[in-house]
């Protein structure tokens, strides 16, 4: 057989080949390096047979590729190290049963059928275990079996491995890996790719916790335990991601959300139904506010639809049955003396609301533009497993707006749209993003719509990002099923990836709907959609902004902007003075009078995350001043209270992110 590597050159090999061989046939130094090749583009490693005539390239520790490599190898070790650990304990390594272990972003994990639950305790020791593996130095091989041999090897014995073997399809190769010997080594079904030996693995992994997952991400399936674990090339970059591990801990919204009174999940409410405290709807407020301005400021009009609908208005949309598993059951009665059930559905979606109110009377070209904008609240019904604090609810309120436009104002109507999101993360500080456009996978036939409509909104999408200067990546198969979108990924002050704002160009729900306008030509014509939600749903745009700010919000999002701290009793009456003008300014503000030292009063509205601290005694009641002291600051010293009132007004007014004192 013949292979060609990078520059060209042709090598011709042996039938069954490997990558093994093409490094050997380079030379010892190569063949020492190696740790896997691309082979047409597509991850190898060294025990895979090459197909005839591909192009290889010989990856080794240096190559960003091999992080993959060992990251996939850790999960078999950690499976091996599993199965060792409880044969320690006195049970039969088979009764160690395991699922799927895959490479995740930045490390890997394994899903575990154990004798008996494993904890955040068991970690250290089976840790220790892997890199006792990692000591042996086990070489790595690959063996394929037929389908009844493979089936015979877990028939009985392991349900999750039996299933995977009947779903793979006929004719295709079944290959396990195998790192040591049968009597003291592991063996899994996996298709690859691995490094050669456990010893090429680089040390620098931890565990990091065990979760619960059901087989196969059905809650109706057994619950298996989940061990995560991460993994890096060097010591510097784990010590820097268990820093950011450490400190996401105390940014987790879900424990400053209780301790800042922001929000509440109640299940007696039920299960992602976010109830808002009052401190957290003066956040949600004053993002609605602030949209609310930039989307009549923008020729935004706003609407208010219901939190149901019938089922025929999602049925013609093609939401049901589309999304018929994240949708609520449909809600069917009969009216008194009625024969015929009605059927309704909480509202998934708002466009098709939108669409009715743009429906409801004959429309022009000169109506055109024409910008339907509502806080909608929608229901979704996420698994129960899946469900996270904000960020994963099954009742949320989007940002959502949908532009009725002719065809040849889409791409200005789009960078519209694109101008208000980067105001939107510009505003929250959040600059560090990257776009990424989700267009259709022709394989696929989960799309609805014509395909020349289909390639003309994707070019629309590329053609305004590059005129916008946006630098974008295009992900196949990640489009809506209604037409393609841009959506904006963006990087907290961890470093962490949220996927936020979005904008949809939609050519087949106006087609759905038989929407029209008269055109000059007084003919009709069929609107372009354009889908947009700067926030994407306040509820998960909150809970990232609560960790991304570590609860210390600016001060115009702040819940309580200020407190006065008197000194003693003996300032209270100035204490209220000084509270009396803050509110009448409009700044949300306390006073503290509670009859505790002064410096536990300071710490108390330390510990709130109150930006501003306001310390009046018997010189700042004399001049009519007062000591401010900021959040992270310190003291910023005596000023009168004009002084600080005019700056803090400033401050909430521009929407700054940090102090316009000193």
């Amino acid at each position: 057989m013949t292979v060609y590597l990078p520059d060209g050159k042709a090598l011709d090999l042996p039938p069954g080949a490997t990558a093994r061989d093409v490094a050997e046939a380079v030379g010892p130094g190569l063949a020492r390096a190696a740790v896997g090749a691309l082979v047409d583009g597509e991850l190898y490693d060294l025990f895979k047979p090459l197909p005839e005539g591909a192009r290889v390239r010989i990856l080794t520790e240096k190559d960003p590729e091999y992080q993959h490599l060992f990251r996939h190898t850790l999960a078999h070790v950690l499976a091996q190290a599993v199965k060792e650990y409880f044969r320690e304990k006195g049970y039969d390594p088979e009764s160690v049963r395991l699922g799927v272990g895959p490479v995740i972003e930045k490390g890997f994990y394994y899903d575990i059928d154990a004798p008996e639950p494993l904890s955040d305790e068991d970690l250290p020791k089976i840790e220790e275990k892997m890199r006792e593996i990692l000591r042996r130095d086990l070489p790595l091989r690959r063996f394929v079996l037929s389908r009844e041999e493979a089936l015979e090897r877990y028939r009985g014995k392991d349900p999750y491995k039996t299933e995977l073997i009947l779903e793979i399809p006929e004719g295709e190769e079944i290959s396990f890996y195998q790192q040591g010997d049968e009597s003291f080594g592991f063996t899994d079904l996996c298709r690859g790719p691995h490094v050669p030996s456990t010893g090429r693995i680089p040390p620098h992994f931890k565990l990091t916790h065990v979760a619960g997952a059901y087989w196969r991400g059905d809650e109706r399936r057994p619950m298996l335990q989940r061990v995560y674990g991460v993994a890096f090339r060097t010591a510097e970059e784990l010590q820097e991601y268990l820093w950011q591990l450490e400190e996401a801990k105390k940014r987790d919204h879900r424990r400053l959300g209780r301790e800042l009174e922001l929000f509440l999940l109640d299940p007696m409410v039920g299960k992602g139904l976010v109830l808002w405290l009052p401190k957290g709807n003066v956040i949600r407020e004053e993002l609605m506010a602030f949209m609310r301005e930039e989307q009549v400021r923008r020729g935004y009009q706003l609407v208010t639809t219901p939190h149901i609908g019938s089922l025929e208005l999602y049925k013609t949309s093609g939401h049901y049955p589309y999304y018929a598993e994240s949708q609520f059951p449909p809600i069917s009665f009969k009216e008194r003396g009625e024969e015929e059930e009605e059927e309704y559905l909480l509202k998934p979606m708002n466009c098709p609301h939108h669409i009715r109110i743009y429906a409801y009377r004959k429309r022009s070209y000169r109506e055109l533009p024409l910008r339907l904008a509502e806080f909608g609240t929608v229901y979704r019904y996420e698994k129960a497993g899946e469900l996270l604090g904000l960020t994963r609810v099954r009742g949320f309120t989007q940002d959502d707006a949908h532009i009725f436009a002719t065809p040849e104002q889409v791409k200005a109507e789009f960078l519209g749209v694109l101008d208000l999101v980067l105001q939107v993360l510009g505003t929250l500080g959040l600059k560090d993003y990257r776009a990424r456009i989700g267009v259709r996978d022709p394989k696929s036939d989960k799309y609805v719509g014509d395909e020349a409509k289909w390639a003309l909104a994707e070019r629309q999408i590329q053609e305004a990002a590059a005129e916008a200067g946006l630098q974008y990546t295009v992900e196949e198969g990640d489009a809506a099923f209604y037409g393609p979108k841009l959506d904006f990924v963006v990087k907290d002050a961890l470093g962490r990836e949220w996927q936020l704002g979005t904008i949809q160009v939609d050519y087949n729900l106006p087609e759905r709907f038989g929407l029209t306008y008269v055109g000059p030509d007084g003919a009709e014509h069929r609107p372009v959609m354009i889908h947009r939600a700067p926030f994407g749903s306040l509820e998960r745009f909150i809970g990232i902004l609560i960790e991304h700010f570590a609860g210390d919000f600016p001060l115009w999002l702040a819940p309580v902007q200020a407190v006065v701290v008197p000194v003693s009793e003996k300032q209270e009456d100035y204490a209220q003075e000084v509270l009396a003008r803050l509110k009448e300014a409009g700044l949300r503000a306390e006073a503290d009078l509670r009859p505790e030292r002064m410096q536990a009063r300071i710490r108390d509205a330390e510990l709130q995350k109150v930006p501003y601290i306001l310390v009046v005694g018997e010189e700042e009641r004399g001049t009519g001043a007062v000591s401010v002291r900021r959040r992270h600051k310190g003291n910023l010293g005596r000023m009168p209270l004009s002084s600080f009132l005019e700056g803090a007004l400033r401050e909430v007014r521009e929407k700054q992110l940090d102090s316009v004192f000193g």
